[in-house]
């Protein structure tokens, strides 16, 4: 590790719980808002229903989401030989990087795909046929560079005027996270989906807004609390277990993100009201935003669209420590200048205990995987009380993971140990 960095010394061993596989949620519950909610406020835990939410929170807030939307990411080839080979589409290379250019591209093109059963794939086009609106179709399949963690592969399909979301809606299938132990079965693509995904390109559901209904927004709405959202689209990298002891040794996977200028303008508008984020993804959109701002203050020629990397909030913390609002508003600038009223890129950012919240108030999220990245953004949040809200959870029938039940927690600064 370069030695500019100041990154707290974590042994992720001490992040680890008991999770008994019983208590993996494998199916939704028939209502989305009829999940337990765990309250986490000043240092006190409680009980209730999630369709209860709005009213646990300040009247006047701004709530952010997450709007991307799963995509049916999974293909399924069958060889001559039998053996099936599944590509999963992580992210598109040609003829654009840009998720809305590539869903709504021709064939043929480019993706970044993780490749099942690989050994069995070594050379020659795999071709899968499908029917859409009553049409025979084929997507045909050719690995064109295989590394270690992924592949190259160009799709592609006939008749040639669909475009790459018509495909993927007939031929793919939803990508269940693989603690869930089974196939998707024909309720998933709609319960493995926000009611509000409007912005295709995840792999996985951001999956604090799962139980989220109109019902939801409308007491919301009654609370004056105001909705904003982002995109972050979730690639198969939110999995990935850390396998090294420490995680200064752990590499982040990386996600695109994108921030509309409404909702920056929102939230500068915002800066006196409680700000309600709803999953870690939307956190690590919102907190990478404000880094983006840190570095075009500090470095004038910066680049208008946002790379954050792992340890960059770390070394830019030492560099100075600039308000939130002086912050976004770098950001609303350059984009008034570029008469942009997007800005997004990519971040990598890893939030761990010792990092200090610039926007967030308030984090709606699920319960996760023991000894997880996402496990350690939530003991950023609440500091070692993580550990007393698990176990109440664990104590008390609580359904764990994607499918499972909600948390309401409430920041605790005293918890919390500034960078």
């Amino acid at each position: 590790m370069d030695p500019m960095y100041d990154i707290p010394e974590i042994d992720i061993s001490q992040y680890h719980y008991d999770l008994p596989g019983e208590r993996i949620a494998r199916y939704p519950l028939p209502e989305r808002d009829g999940s337990k909610l765990l309250v986490y406020k000043n240092g006190v835990i409680s009980e209730n229903l999630f369709r209860n939410i709005h009213g646990l929170l300040p009247k006047g807030s701004l709530m952010i989401l997450n709007k991307t939307k799963v995509v049916q990411a999974r293909l399924f080839f069958r060889k001559e030989t039998g053996a099936t080979i599944e590509i999963l589409c992580i992210e598109p290379v040609l003829p654009s990087p840009d998720y809305q250019i590539a869903f709504a591209a021709k064939s043929p093109m480019v993706w970044k795909c993780m490749v099942g059963n690989s050994k069995r794939w070594k050379n020659g086009a795999l071709e899968l046929k499908f029917i859409l609106d009553g049409k025979p179709c084929r997507l045909i399949a050719k690995r064109m560079l295989q590394e270690d963690d992924h592949s190259l592969v160009e799709f592609n399909w006939s008749p040639d005027e669909l475009i790459f979301s018509d495909v993927l809606s007939a031929a793919g299938i939803v990508p269940l996270p693989p603690y869930l132990n089974r196939e998707a079965e024909e309720m998933d693509p709609v319960r493995y989906q926000t009611v509000y995904a409007l912005h295709e390109g995840s792999v996985a559901a951001p999956t604090a807004g799962l139980h989220f209904t109109g019902e939801t927004f409308r007491h919301l709405k009654s609370r004056h609390i105001g909705i904003e959202e982002v995109t972050l689209h979730v690639g198969a990298g939110t999995f990935k277990p850390v396998k090294a002891r420490k995680i200064a040794d752990h590499e982040m996977h990386t996600e695109h993100i994108a921030i509309g200028k409404k909702t920056i303008e929102s939230l500068l508008d915002s800066m006196n009201k409680p700000k309600i984020i709803v999953g870690t993804t939307t956190m690590r959109t919102l907190e990478s935003l404000y880094w983006h701002g840190v570095r075009l203050l500090l470095e004038k020629e910066s680049s208008p669209e946002i790379h954050i990397w792992q340890w960059d909030a770390y070394e830019l913390a030492r560099k100075a420590d600039i308000p939130p609002e002086e912050a976004l508003g770098a950001v609303l600038e350059k984009m008034h200048k570029d008469s942009m009223e997007w800005v997004g890129g990519q971040t990598q950012l890893l939030i761990m205990p010792g990092y200090q919240f610039r926007i967030a108030d308030i984090l709606v999220t699920n319960f996760h995987m023991p000894q997880s990245t996402l496990l350690l953004l939530v003991a950023a949040f609440i500091g070692n009380d993580w550990q007393k809200a698990y176990q109440y959870a664990l104590d008390n029938d609580f359904r764990f993971l994607s499918y499972g039940d909600s948390c309401l927690f409430f920041k605790n600064p005293d918890n919390l140990q500034a960078l």
